[in-house]
C-alpha cells in the first residue's frame, strides 16, 4: 500500500482518487478551495439553483466505468441520467431553425433534410461517416491509452479522410474544420453548426484540424445527457464514491511544493509550514501552477508535447424568469452568430475580445429541483470569450441576452434578476489565473493540440485532468484519472483499457 497525494478536487483528481483506493491505496486530497468538483459548482439563491460549468455530459460510459470498477452501486444508482431530446434546436443567421435528435444519425439526417434541403442533408449524412472513421482512428491512441512515446506520430498524421476537391486547377483536401464546412458541406448553415462544436471548446474552426470532426460525432452517436439536480449533482457522487473508499479530503488546504529526493517524489508542501509524505503525487492542476510546485518545468523536455495554454474562457449568464418553462422546449438552443467570420476575427484575431454579437448557448433544464416552483424557469445563457478579457460589463451581458430574446421571445419581461460568471470566476474555481479553459487532445496540426503525457519528469508524479493527456471536457477528465490510476497501479507498461 503506498501513500498518494492528490493535489486538486477536479473531477479528474478525484475519479484517479476513487480508482486508487480501491486499489488498496492510502488517498489523501489536498483542495485548495472549500468544495471539490473544480469547474462544477453550482449557485443557488432564492430557490433556483444553476450550474456555472457544464450544463450537459456527453459520452456517460466514462463516469459509468468509473462507477462499476469502484464498487457495487451503479452510476444510475447515485444519480439520475436524463438523455435529452432533443439533443440541440439551432437557430441559424439566416432564420432557418432546426431541432436535431438525441443518438440518431439517421435521425439528424432527417431533420436537415426538412430544415435545409435533401441535398444538405445528404452531405452531412456522408461527413458523419467520415467523422465515424476519425473516430475509429483515434479513439484508443488518444482517450485510452496513455500518450505515445512517439508521439510525433500523432502529430504529424490527419486522420479525418478529406475529400479530394478541385480548387485552382489544384486538388485539395480539406486540413482544418473551417475547410470540411465550406468545402465539404458547402452550406453556410451546415458549416456553422460544424463549426459550433468547435467553438464550444475555445476552438477556432479555420485553424482546428479537420479531425476536429469527432466532438459532432460523440454527440450525435453517444448522445448528451442531462444529470437530475444538475451537472454538479455528478460531482457530489464521485466525491462520495471517493468517501466510500476511504481517500481523505482536507479542504482549504494549499500545496505549495513538491518535495523531491534523489529524482523522486517524497511528498508534498503544504501552506502554513505543514507537509505530508507520498510515494506518489497526482497533480490535477495548470501547468504553470505545477511549474511553481516543481521549482521548475515539471514535463519531461527531451521531445515532450509541451504544456497547454489555454485562450478562451466562457461567459455565463444566469437567469431567474417568472413563468414556466413552455411545454416542448429544447434544453439546448444554439443561437448562431450573425456574423461567423467576424465572431472569429474578434475572438482569435491579433487583439483578441469579446464578440460584438456572439454565437450563445441557451440551456433550459426540465428540472423541477433547480427552481423554487413550476411558476419559475431557471436559464443559463453562455458564450466564448478570450481568456483573461474582463468579461463582466453589462454590455456583454446585454449582447447574450439579446441573442437569446431568438430563442425565448418575450424574455426580457420575464426577467426577475441575473447573476455573471466570467473568466475570473472560472480562474477563481480552478485555479488556471486567466480563466482559460483547457480544449480536447486533437491528432495532427503538428501536436499543438495534444496535452502532456501523464507521466512527468520526477519519478512518481503523474499529471491528471484537462491540462494533461487527454485533454479537457469532462469525458477527458474522467479518462485521465483511469489512465493515472493505471500508470500509478500498473507502471509503465499500462497501456490502457483493453
Amino acid at each position: 500500500m503506498a501513500r498518494i497525494a492528490v493535489i486538486g478536487a477536479g473531477m479528474g483528481a478525484m475519479a484517479a482518487a476513487a480508482r486508487l483506493a480501491v486499489a488498496g491505496h492510502r488517498v489523501a486530497v489536498y483542495e485548495r478551495t472549500g468544495t471539490y468538483g473544480g469547474a462544477l459548482r453550482r449557485v443557488e439563491r432564492d430557490g433556483f439553483s444553476f450550474d456555472t460549468g457544464p450544463g450537459l455530459l456527453p459520452l456517460p460510459a466514462v463516469w459509468r466505468d468509473l462507477f462499476v470498477k469502484t464498487g457495487k452501486e451503479p452510476l444510475e444508482s447515485c444519480v439520475e441520467l436524463v438523455q435529452v431530446d432533443p439533443s440541440s434546436r439551432h437557430v441559424f443567421a439566416d432564420g432557418t431553425e432546426v431541432a436535431l435528435p438525441n443518438a440518431s444519425r439517421a435521425g439528424v439526417v432527417a431533420a436537415l433534410g426538412g430544415a435545409l434541403g435533401p441535398a444538405a442533408a445528404r452531405r452531412w449524412g456522408d461527413f458523419l461517416v467520415r467523422a465515424r472513421e476519425t473516430w475509429d482512428r483515434t479513439r484508443r491512441p488518444l482517450l485510452e491509452e496513455p500518450l505515445w512515446p512517439n508521439w510525433g506520430v500523432l502529430a504529424e498524421r490527419e486522420p479525418y479522410p478529406a475529400v479530394p476537391h478541385k480548387r485552382l486547377l489544384r486538388t485539395r483536401r480539406a486540413g482544418t474544420l473551417a475547410e470540411v464546412g465550406a468545402w465539404e458541406l458547402r452550406d453556410a448553415r451546415l458549416a456553422a453548426l460544424l463549426e459550433s462544436h468547435a467553438l464550444a471548446h475555445g476552438l477556432d474552426p479555420r485553424t482546428a484540424p479537420a479531425n476536429t470532426a469527432v466532438l459532432p460525432y460523440m454527440e450525435y452517436a453517444f448522445g448528451m445527457w442531462y444529470v437530475h439536480g444538475g451537472l454538479r449533482e455528478l460531482a457530489r457522487a464521485v466525491y462520495e464514491r471517493c468517501l466510500a473508499r476511504r481517500v481523505e479530503f482536507h479542504f482549504d488546504t494549499e500545496v505549495t511544493g513538491i518535495v523531491e529526493k534523489d529524482g523522486r517524489v517524497a511528498g508534498v508542501e503544504l501552506a502554513g509550514d505543514g507537509a505530508a509524505e507520498a510515494e506518489f503525487v497526482v497533480a490535477g492542476v495548470a501547468p504553470g501552477v505545477l511549474d511553481r510546485l516543481c521549482g521548475g518545468p515539471a514535463v519531461r523536455g527531451d521531445g515532450e508535447v509541451p504544456p497547454q495554454r489555454g485562450g478562451a474562457s466562457r461567459l455565463t449568464v444566469l437567469l431567474a424568469l417568472r413563468g414556466g418553462r413552455p411545454e416542448g422546449t429544447a434544453h439546448r438552443t444554439v443561437v448562431h452568430a450573425p456574423d461567423r467570420e467576424a465572431e472569429l476575427e474578434a475572438l482569435f484575431g491579433p487583439a483578441p475580445r469579446p464578440p460584438a454579437r456572439p454565437t450563445v448557448t441557451v440551456l433550459r433544464p426540465e428540472d423541477p429541483a433547480l427552481v423554487p416552483d413550476a411558476d419559475h424557469e431557471a436559464v443559463t445563457l453562455s458564450s466564448v470569450v478570450p481568456a483573461g478579457c474582463g468579461a463582466d460589463g453589462e454590455d456583454l451581458v446585454e449582447r447574450l441576452v439579446e441573442a437569446a430574446e431568438r430563442a425565448i421571445p418575450g424574455l426580457r419581461d420575464r426577467l426577475l434578476w441575473h447573476e455573471v460568471r466570467t473568466p475570473a470566476d472560472v480562474a477563481a474555481a480552478t485555479g488556471v489565473a486567466d480563466g482559460a479553459i483547457p480544449v480536447p487532445a486533437l491528432a495532427g496540426a503538428g501536436g499543438r493540440l495534444l496535452h502532456p503525457s501523464n507521466g512527468t519528469r520526477a519519478g512518481g508524479l503523474f499529471t491528471v485532468g484537462g491540462w494533461s493527456h487527454p485533454g479537457g471536457g469532462l469525458p477527458h477528465a474522467g479518462m485521465s484519472g483511469a489512465l493515472v490510476a493505471g500508470l500509478i497501479v500498473e507502471g509503465p507498461e499500462f497501456r490502457g483499457s483493453q
